[in-house]
C-alpha cells in the first residue's frame, strides 16, 4: 500500500511550524506572504491563504495591518500548549464575520490580495459558503468600506467652531485611512460611493460650515476639498506598500538606489531652485505622511477662514 501524503497546505503548515519552533522565525517576525508560499512551494493561493488560515486558528501567527503575517508571541504561562481549532459549521457565519475577514485580509495584504475564495479559508469553511451572505466581491468591497467608515463617530456635543469641528472631521478620517490604507483607493470624487457611513461624515462637516452665510454649492465644494485633502495623502499609504511588495525595496533602499541620479540631475544646472534647496537640506528630506498631513491641515482651514469669514 503506498503511503499516505499530506496535501500540499498541511506541509507548508508543517514547514512553518518548524521554522517558528527551530527559532528561524521569532515572535514578531513576518512569515512567507501568500504570494511568497504560492512560489516557494509551487501552489495556489487559495492553499497557501489555507495553509496561514490553520496557523492563525492556531495561534502561531497573527496578521499586522501593512505589515502581514508575523509569529505571534507565545501565550503567558509555564507551557504553551497549541491547539488545534476545527471550522464551525457554515451556519455560524454571518454577513459580519465575511466582512471582518475580508478587512482584515486587506488590511494585512491589501486589496489587491482579497478573493472569496482566501476569506473562506481564513474562516475555515467552504468555498462557496460566503457567497450566501454577499452578492460577490464587488458588493463585499462596499460592505467592507460601509463597515470601516462606520468604526469613527463624532461626538454629541461637538467643538465650538467650524474650524475646531472641521479638523476633527479632518482627523477622524485620517485615522480611519492609517487603519485602512485601501480604503483610500476605493474611489474617485466623482464617483462617491452612496454608503451610510462615509455620508456621516459629510454630514459632520457640512453641518460645520452650515449657517455661515454660504451658498450650497460652496458647502459642498468646501465639504469635497476637505475630503480630497485627506483622501490624496493617505492614496499613497497603499501605494506605498505596494511599491514596496511589487519591488521588494522599503522607501529608504529605493532613495538609495535613486538618489545619484538624483544628485545628477540637480547637479545639471537645468533646476538652479531644486538644486538649491536640497543642497540646504544637509541630513536630506524626508517625507512622512503623517507629518504632511499634519503640515497641510493648518493652512488649508486658514484658506477656508478668509472664505467662511469674509
Amino acid at each position: 500500500m503506498a503511503a499516505k501524503i499530506d496535501p500540499p497546505y498541511l506541509r507548508i503548515v508543517a514547514e512553518i511550524r518548524r521554522r517558528i519552533a527551530d527559532g528561524e522565525l521569532a515572535p514578531g517576525d513576518r512569515v512567507p506572504s501568500t504570494r511568497q508560499i504560492a512560489k516557494e512551494w509551487n501552489v495556489a493561493l487559495a492553499t497557501a491563504t489555507k495553509a496561514l488560515a490553520i496557523l492563525s486558528q492556531e495561534g502561531a501567527v497573527r496578521a499586522q495591518p501593512r505589515v502581514g503575517t508575523v509569529v505571534a508571541s507565545p501565550e503567558p504561562g509555564p507551557a504553551r500548549v497549541r491547539r488545534r481549532v476545527t471550522p464551525g459549521p457554515d451556519q455560524e457565519l454571518t454577513r459580519e464575520r465575511v466582512v471582518r475577514a475580508a478587512i482584515e485580509i486587506a488590511d494585512a495584504e491589501g486589496l489587491a490580495a482579497l478573493s472569496m475564495r482566501g476569506i473562506a479559508a481564513r474562516l475555515g469553511v467552504a468555498t462557496m459558503s460566503p457567497y450566501r451572505y454577499v452578492n460577490g466581491k464587488d458588493d463585499l468591497i462596499l460592505l467592507m468600506a460601509d463597515a470601516a467608515f462606520g468604526e469613527e463617530s463624532y461626538p454629541a456635543d461637538p467643538p465650538a467652531g467650524w474650524r475646531a469641528r472641521l479638523e476633527l472631521g479632518a482627523r477622524t478620517l485620517w485615522r480611519l485611512y492609517r487603519r485602512h490604507p485601501w480604503l483610500a483607493q476605493m474611489s474617485t470624487l466623482t464617483r462617491p460611493l452612496p454608503l451610510p457611513n462615509l455620508l456621516v461624515h459629510a454630514e459632520w462637516a457640512l453641518s460645520a460650515l452650515d449657517g455661515h452665510g454660504l451658498d450650497a454649492t460652496t458647502m459642498l465644494n468646501l465639504n469635497v476639498l476637505l475630503y480630497s485633502y485627506v483622501q490624496g495623502i493617505a492614496v499613497n499609504l497603499e501605494r506605498e506598500a505596494q511599491a514596496e511588495a511589487t519591488t521588494g525595496l522599503s522607501e529608504e533602499q529605493w532613495m538609495d538606489i535613486h538618489e545619484p541620479a538624483l544628485e545628477a540631475i540637480a547637479a545639471s544646472g537645468d533646476y538652479p531652485t531644486f538644486a538649491k534647496v536640497t543642497e540646504a537640506i544637509k541630513d536630506g528630506y524626508d517625507l512622512v505622511l503623517d507629518e504632511m498631513f499634519e503640515f497641510g491641515l493648518q493652512p488649508l482651514l486658514d484658506g477656508l477662514a478668509i472664505l467662511i469669514e469674509r
